[in-house]
């Protein structure tokens, strides 16, 4: 309804005025879908919850996470789902948040099975997906989380490990620096506290978070200056 008001006063009134809230887009696997989260929903559904009151107005957070999706399914999506979402007519989102990668490490069948994508494909497809977001509008990554190498393998076929997640973490990281994308690398971070800390915020499942893992994630995200500064 809210949506459909703006529309009839962009009618009425002609050009939207720069004060409108801010759309921001968070495009994803299921770290942004939340999946985990019995209490809050995921980390983008924490943060949407931010600016709910009408009252009080805030950024319009739209969450487009897809549990298993990786970089290229992403990629595929994001131009068609991003101008959907701009509400105003000729409008579109001004920030967009990417968040996907971990899906791609996975090894199939074993340990040190084929990788889901490897490195030569992901880099490249990686480099696509940010080069297509840049096209649109002000972009922020989110890295992925550790996971807990001791229960896989998950669903009885994907194997992920930390070894694995130091690599493709690292060639997020680099392509966005490369790209003046901000960057927060919660593997890092996450893992500096160490395995128990880690384990502690992920679900029995080994790879998706927990409520207390979702709680800091809200945090992370919340003290990242960057990402904060823009949302203004």
């Amino acid at each position: 309804m809210a949506a459909l008001a703006n529309r009839a006063a962009a009618s009425v009134s002609g050009p939207a005025q720069a004060t409108h809230p801010k759309k921001v887009v968070i495009v994803g696997d299921s770290l942004v879908y939340g999946y985990g989260d019995t209490e809050g929903g995921g980390w983008v559904e924490r943060l949407r919850r931010q600016w709910m009151d009408p009252s009080q107005p805030g950024p319009i957070i739209y969450n487009l996470g897809v549990r298993g999706d990786g970089v290229q399914r992403v990629a595929g999506r994001l131009e068609r789902e991003f101008k959907l979402r701009g509400e105003l007519r000729r409008q579109v989102p001004d920030l967009l948040v990417l968040s996907v990668g971990l899906n791609d490490s996975a090894r199939l069948g074993k340990a040190n099975g084929r990788p889901m994508t490897d490195e030569v494909t992901f880099t490249q497809e990686l480099h696509t997906l940010l080069d297509q977001a840049k096209g649109l509008c002000p972009v922020f990554f989110v890295g992925m989380v550790p996971v807990n190498e001791a229960a896989m393998p998950y669903a009885n076929i994907l194997h992920f490990s930390n070894a694995d997640q130091v690599r493709y973490n690292q060639m997020t990281r680099l392509a966005c620096e490369g790209r003046h994308i901000p960057y927060l690398d919660l593997f890092q971070r996450w893992r500096s506290q160490g395995d128990d800390w880690c384990q502690a915020r992920l679900s029995t499942d080994g790879l998706h978070p927990n409520v207390l893992g979702y709680r800091t994630l809200m945090a992370d995200v919340m003290a990242w200056e960057p990402l904060m500064d823009a949302l203004g």
